[in-house]
């Protein structure tokens, strides 16, 4: 029998509470889950992506299921990589699945691998990464949207 490895990809620029949510839920239905983030070399991060890794792994220290890499390429290809079958994504609202459904389909096309989606809790659901950034920007409180490991975090 196979392990029931998960693999939850995304930028993590920077950290959720939402991310954290999905993370924490996720975890009960796997053996090992793999958050990974996508390098996007056409795209300007706001954290670099030691930063990332470090407020991940602090965020979640205490969880031996998890590990933190990072990957380039096609997630269906790094799914293969470090032979996980699942993914997991999290769903905020009906466009969320209408895009990630879109994404699924592709995956599941080009391989076996099969996506687990997670609706976010609602008094998350409206956190999203882009508008923490422009928190983080404008100098704002964003206390109340990411793990304390991100407030530490200084803008590259």
């Amino acid at each position: 029998m196979s392990s029931r490895i998960a693999v939850f990809p995304g930028s993590f620029d920077p950290l959720t509470l939402g991310h954290v949510d999905i993370i924490q839920r996720a975890l009960p239905l796997f053996e090992k889950l793999i958050i990974a983030i996508g390098v996007n070399s056409d795209k300007q991060s706001m954290f670099s992506l030691e930063d990332r890794i470090n407020a991940i792994q602090q965020t979640f220290n205490t969880e031996n299921k998890i590990e933190v890499k990072f990957y380039s390429g096609l997630t269906v290809d790094f799914c293969k990589e470090v032979k996980a079958d699942f993914l997991v994504r999290g769903l905020r609202n009906p466009a969320d699945f209408e895009f990630e459904k879109a994404i699924a389909h592709t995956n599941r096309t080009l391989s076996e691998i099969e996506t687990v989606f997670l609706l976010t809790s609602s008094g998350k659901s409206f956190i999203s990464s882009s508008i923490v950034r422009e928190l983080f920007k404008h100098k704002g409180d964003v206390s109340k949207f990411v793990p304390q490991a991100v407030l530490e975090l200084q803008p590259q």
